[in-house]
């Protein structure tokens, strides 16, 4: 027992008790994601991006439709789903010319080798 106190077993025990707290994990655990193939149609079909995204779904969005029919809405739409994503801290990147990935908080795209980070 002196032992102990002198080389502080004894309190390590008692420090380690009090660090480890044990954390009752709840939430979406067994949740699957789903990675949806829409089409831009038109520039109300942003509303339907918008709630899959919110839904927690990754998008494949088609967007020749639209840039075929009329490149102004194109945009018009592009700006407003990527400032519902900049909101979501999501991500958006362009692929080709026809398409978009879109993705909430919870993923990224990887866009090449990353630099700096471990």
């Amino acid at each position: 027992m002196v032992f102990d106190l002198i080389f502080g077993r004894e309190r390590e025990e008692d420090e380690d008790k009090e660090a480890f707290v044990e954390i009752d994990k709840t939430g979406e655990e067994g949740r699957k994601i789903q990675v949806r193939v829409e089409s831009l149609e038109e520039y109300a079909d942003t509303d339907r991006v918008q709630k899959l995204l919110r839904e927690g779904n990754i998008v494949f969005l088609k967007i020749k439709p639209l840039r075929d029919k009329d490149l102004g809405e194109l945009k018009r739409a592009v700006a407003k789903i990527k400032k519902t994503i900049t909101a979501m801290n999501g991500d958006i990147v362009g692929v080709d010319e026809n398409y978009l990935i879109i993705t909430p908080e919870f993923a990224r795209v990887f866009r090449g080798e990353a630099t700096g980070q471990v």
